[in-house]
Formats: structure tokens, C-alpha cells, sequence
């Protein structure tokens, strides 16, 4: 009996080089899995390249990657196969329910009926898929109403999570009628390549010389300044004061993992006491929240779903310091501030049944001696909010600069799980499904 032997194929030559702020490494790492029969011989293999930095973590691909690999399967122990397919799927799933299915890209390897001659021993298809940047909604549209289309998720996966991103590549063996489809496959990890909005032209020039970043009187363009907002409270029982507050935020409200964000915030009022007591920078509490928005209202406004289905954490703190920028006023107190982004952080996607999105917030101050209008309380009892996006990479030429007091080193957060999915669930690399849907 004749035997067809073909070892995996080299890396896929592209037709364009990856954008020029993603490291293209020198060679592909290469993913090799297999399937064994029931006396633990291997008959079918899938071998795929990507941009994990090893094998041994899960296959790693950015929206303008082409998938390529091959399929390899010993027809002499795979009987009575009719075609080999190389499947990409991905699907949202809440603890709970059934997957729901919103990519399904396939391409057909080989067909036994449009093969020539009946096929024997080992033979390998290579294959390369390329992933749309778009998909429809896994929703079925009401009416006559045109089904919409969303951009690709990314792979999200984390401990104790409330749902789940995930994207398989699966090689499909084809059996004859009334028998079971035998497949191999791999979960992938896909990560959108998403850059920040250019800060304005005077911020530009200050991250490049390491001046001070100019305010927002002499840099608008720079700044998105919030409504001013009520502290009201009572100092050490015997007064009631009330004081304005204002918050800058630098614009546009885009910022990459690993930058930090500059913040300003103003305090004024006429009671010096209240003013000196809550502009120590330990008084302020301003944080980066995530939400996760889960079910029929993923696609709303965060504060519109239930309770039960927006889960929020804290992800990171802004630190705040004295402003040095111009003379002190009476009646008013300036902090300049940072809030790092942290490079572990998922990036923030909206999906029918299924989105994450961050928002900065500013809690009732905390004081020695000051006790609050109304209790401190969740994230829900903010003083403001303002949305933000987290992106993977900043500006063409953007390199921000911390501008935090030598020395500082940023606070902590809670224990919860940021670490990117496909590191922690590394030795889950492959899994053995028949009849896979």
C-alpha cells in the first residue's frame, strides 16, 4: 500500500507586512496538535502558525492576521472519510446557557467525490482563512428591519467571568452518512489592534520636550472639562459646607494600555477649612471602572440593565498631587492627577449579549472629620462619570509621559483577574471533540 507523506509547510508569505507598530517577530511560532485513535496511534494533525511567543500558549492572531496552517490525516486509519474541513468559530457564552454562535468561516480541504481516485496512507492540506472584520449579529432582526453588523469581539476569557469570548480553529474529518464526524481543535486567542485618538498638538509637544502639560485655559483643545458638581457634607460635626467641584479630563478620551491619564481637578468655595481639608490628595477617589454587561441588554447604556447583569470593578486609582501651575487663590484649590492604565487590561468591545466598557469615576470625598451630604456608597452614587476607551496602542508618534512626583509608585487594586486569557489558560492548548457544533 502506497503512502503519501507530507510534513507541515513553511509560514504562508502574506501579501502585505503587519502595520508597523506590531512586532513581527522573525518566525512564526508553529501550534501542532493531534488526534489519536482508540489504541493511541495519531491519524489526524493540525498545525498552525501565529504570534504567540511559544507553543505552548494558544495560538495568537490581530484582525488584519491571515490564519494558515495545514491538516494532515492518515486516510488508512481514518475509514470511510468522505472530505476534510478547516473550520474558525467563535461564539459568546453566559454561565448557564448555550453558546451563542456569531462566526462560522469554513473552508472545504478536500471531497472524496471530486477526488479522482480513492485517496490511501498520509496526506496534508494546507490552508489559510482570513477573518472578516465584521460579523452579523448573532441575533435574529425583528421584522423586515436589516440585520446589523458588529466588529469582531476579542477573545475574553477570566476566572469566575460571567460570560465568555471564544474563538476555536477546528479540522473537521467528514464521515459517510450516519456516522459521526470526528474533529481537532484548538481554542485561538483574537486580539483587534485598536490605536488612541492624536492628543492635541501643545500635549504633543510637552510628552516630546518633558515640559508641563499646559491646562485648560491655555490648551482647550486638550482638555474635556465636566460640569462642575456638588461636595456637600459637614466637617467635624459643626458645620454644614458645600463646595464646587470640576474635573478635566485629558481629551480625547482614547488611551492605550501601559499610558497614563491626566487629570485636573478644582475645588471652590468660600470655607478655607473645607477647602485645605478636601484637596489633600488622600480626600480624593477617583477611579477606572469596568463593566461587564451581560444578556439582552449588553447593547444599552450600563445604567440601564439590571443589577444582576452589570458587573463593576475598579481597575485602577488616580493619584493626585498640588498643582504648581500659577499662584495660589483663596477660595480655591488645584490637583493635578494620574490614573494609569494598566497594560494588563482587556480591551473594551459592545456585542449583542455581551459587552465590556470602562468609565472614569469620581466618589464622594474621603476626610478625617468630613462626613458626607449622602453616605459613601457603590460606584452608582458617583459625584460624575465619563465613558473612555481603552485602546491597544497610542497615536503614530505618541509616547505619553507620567508627569507622577519622583518616587510615587501607583496604588494597587483589588485581587481580580486582568491577566490576558490565553497566558493563565496556556496548558489548555487543544481538545478532542466528536461531533463538535
Amino acid at each position: 500500500m502506497s503512502t503519501k507523506e507530507r510534513g507541515p509547510s513553511s509560514a504562508t508569505q502574506r501579501e502585505a507586512d503587519p502595520p508597523s507598530y506590531v512586532p513581527r517577530p522573525p518566525d512564526f511560532t508553529e501550534h501542532r496538535y493531534q488526534l489519536e485513535d482508540s489504541k493511541g496511534r495519531p491519524w489526524l494533525w493540525l498545525t498552525v502558525k501565529s504570534r504567540s511567543r511559544e507553543s505552548r500558549q494558544l495560538p495568537l492572531f490581530f484582525d488584519r492576521d491571515t490564519i494558515t496552517g495545514t491538516v494532515e490525516v492518515d486516510l488508512d486509519k481514518a475509514d470511510g472519510s468522505k472530505g476534510v474541513l478547516i473550520s474558525v468559530l467563535a461564539g459568546v457564552t453566559a454561565v448557564g446557557q448555550e453558546e451563542t454562535r456569531f462566526l462560522d468561516v469554513s473552508s472545504e480541504l478536500w471531497n472524496a467525490k471530486s477526488s479522482p481516485t480513492k485517496l490511501t496512507g498520509k496526506h496534508c492540506w494546507p490552508f489559510s482563512v482570513t477573518l472578516p472584520a465584521e460579523c452579523p449579529s448573532p441575533e435574529r432582526g425583528k421584522g423586515k428591519q436589516p440585520q446589523q453588523t458588529y466588529p469582531l469581539p476579542p477573545t475574553f476569557s477570566e476566572r469566575a467571568s460571567p460570560a465568555y469570548v471564544d474563538y476555536k480553529l477546528v479540522a473537521t474529518v467528514r464521515k459517510g452518512a450516519f456516522r459521526v464526524n470526528q474533529t481537532l481543535a484548538t481554542s485561538i486567542v483574537y486580539l483587534p489592534m485598536v490605536r488612541a485618538e492624536p492628543p492635541s498638538a501643545l500635549r504633543q509637544l510637552a510628552y516630546r520636550e518633558g515640559s508641563a502639560l499646559i491646562g485648560p485655559e491655555g490648551d482647550p483643545d486638550g482638555w474635556k472639562v465636566l460640569s462642575p458638581v456638588s461636595v456637600a457634607g459637614a466637617i467635624f460635626g459643626a458645620r454644614q459646607v458645600e463646595l464646587s467641584c470640576t474635573v478635566a479630563v485629558a481629551k480625547p478620551l482614547t488611551y492605550a494600555l501601559g499610558s497614563p491619564i491626566p487629570i485636573i481637578l478644582t475645588l471652590e468655595g468660600s470655607d478655607e477649612q473645607a477647602l485645605d481639608l478636601l484637596s489633600t490628595p488622600s480626600s480624593v477617589r477617583m477611579h477606572l471602572l469596568r463593566m461587564r454587561l451581560v444578556g439582552s441588554h449588553a447593547m444599552q447604556d450600563e445604567s440601564a440593565g439590571r443589577s444582576n447583569n452589570v458587573f463593576r470593578e475598579t481597575v485602577s486609582t488616580a493619584f493626585f498631587w498640588p498643582s504648581d501651575e500659577g499662584a495660589p487663590q483663596p477660595a480655591k484649590r488645584v490637583l493635578q492627577g494620574e490614573l494609569e492604565v494598566k497594560k494588563g487590561l482587556k480591551l473594551g468591545f459592545t456585542f449583542p449579549r455581551f459587552s465590556l466598557r470602562y468609565m472614569l469615576a469620581l466618589l464622594p470625598f474621603q476626610a478625617p472629620g468630613f462626613a458626607p451630604a449622602a453616605p459613601a456608597g457603590p460606584d452608582s452614587e458617583a459625584l460624575l462619570t465619563v465613558p473612555v476607551s481603552i485602546t491597544t496602542v497610542n497615536a503614530p508618534g505618541v509616547v505619553p509621559r507620567s508627569y507622577a512626583p519622583p518616587g510615587y509608585v501607583f496604588p494597587e487594586e483589588g485581587d481580580y483577574n486582568t491577566a490576558v486569557g490565553y497566558l493563565e489558560n496556556g496548558n489548555q492548548r487543544f481538545y478532542h471533540h466528536h461531533g463538535f457544533t
